[in-house]
């Protein structure tokens, strides 16, 4: 009988945290196939790489979990930073994209941005909750409309950024770039929101059945529109480190596809496109997978098709064995 149990309770700690599991699989493969992998430089390379999908991803995972989507956050995050960035360049800088107006606070630039950031995600959530257009198609627009609106306010790179403003994107806090560190910041901030919060309990409410979570007392369209708002916060501090990391943004470039690479972390990371099923750690791991495995095949030598061949395999991997998990279920 205790042999029973202990079978059962072994079984469940493998499902349960299997992702971790296939975490230190690709660690221990990248490493042999290149022992540079794991080095300090090479891992705070590979965590600088992915903090910005990676603070995308947070957000776009409650979007996910809402049973919704957010495909429009790589297009804001290159319309904060520009916006942001040309609020900040230097006022003696011949190229400033907004000429006629001295430079401003680097504080005035990023709450600017965040600010924009959070109307984008109103937007788009009052939009999917009182409208009920379809997530996809409602973001798909908004995607459209912020890459040509950054493409509008500057039709060159935004660079000459000052120093205290790239600090978020380049600087470090002793050994440690603060990339990484407002990256560990937004998976704490998303942690608490989840799971300690009236808001994360209605996500999860809502991602379940809206049905019933109307009917528990839930409102429905405030916590979608909030859903969203905090996706837009994400996309726009991404957008800002994007900037402060590049030491410039460009409007047509900048941020491209990184919704494709945030939903596939959420994904890979178990959350459920069918709604209600999510974990922030799971996220995190998606996230830590998919850059073990574009660092290692990078050092590898590997082409940048076989790199995308490889990510795909794994997303779709993913879906179908979420697919099933639920199929169980029921």
């Amino acid at each position: 009988m205790n042999n029973r149990k202990t079978a059962v309770t072994n079984k469940e700690f493998i499902s349960q945290n299997a992702i971790w599991l296939i975490l230190v699989v690709l660690i221990i493969v990248m490493s042999i196939a290149n022992p540079k992998f794991l080095t300090a430089n090479n891992l705070v390379t590979l965590l600088t790489g992915e903090a910005c999908k990676g603070i995308i991803a947070f957000g776009i995972m409650f979007c996910i979990l809402s049973k919704g989507i957010d495909i429009s956050t790589g297009s804001a995050a290159a319309f904060v930073g520009v916006v942001a960035g040309a609020l900040v360049q230097r006022s003696d800088y011949a190229q400033r994209i907004f000429g006629n107006f001295g430079a401003t606070s680097i504080w005035i630039g990023i709450l600017a941005g965040i600010l924009i950031g959070i109307i984008i995600g109103v937007i788009n959530g009052a939009l999917i909750a009182y409208t009920h257009i379809p997530p996809f198609i409602a973001t798909m627009g908004m995607q459209l409309i912020l890459r040509a609106l950054a493409k509008v306010v500057a039709d060159r790179p935004v660079s000459n950024l000052p120093e205290s403003f790239r600090y978020f994107g380049s600087g470090y806090a002793g050994p440690i770039p603060v990339i990484v560190i407002v990256f560990f910041v937004f998976f704490v901030i998303s942690a608490i929101l989840l799971t300690q919060t009236r808001f994360g309990k209605g996500v999860y409410a809502v991602g379940g059945n809206d049905n019933a979570a109307r009917a528990a007392g839930i409102n429905v369209e405030k916590t979608l529109v909030l859903t969203y708002a905090w996706c837009g916060i994400c996309a726009a501090v991404a957008g800002i480190c994007l900037a402060g990391r590049a030491g410039s943004i460009d409007p047509s470039s900048t941020g491209l596809n990184y919704e494709f690479d945030a939903i596939a972390a959420a994904t890979v990371g178990g959350t459920s496109h069918t709604g209600g099923i999510a974990r922030i750690s799971g996220v995190l791991c998606g996230i830590l997978i998919l850059g073990v495995v574009n660092n290692g095949l990078v050092m590898m030598k590997v082409d940048d098709n076989m790199t995308n061949i490889v990510k795909g395999a794994i997303i779709i991997g993913s879906v179908v064995l979420d697919m099933r998990k639920n199929k169980k279920k029921i």
